[in-house]
């Protein structure tokens, strides 16, 4: 099973999907997405929230 995050479920206008085989790992990579794509400089706490609320297992 993969941990799976669409950008479109965290409320961005962006057809991204991160998958990884962790939690943590999916967080990184959403982190560094979400700087690259969109200008996130700060991952905030209400960020990793929301983003955990969307994730899901494939």
């Amino acid at each position: 099973m993969e941990k799976v995050i669409k950008c479109r479920d965290v409320g961005f206008d962006c057809d991204g999907v991160i998958r990884a085989k962790t939690e943590e790992e999916a967080l990184k990579l959403a982190a560094a997405h979400a700087k690259a794509a969109h200008g996130l400089e700060d991952v905030t706490p209400e960020v990793v929230k929301k983003i955990k609320s969307v994730m899901t297992e494939e």
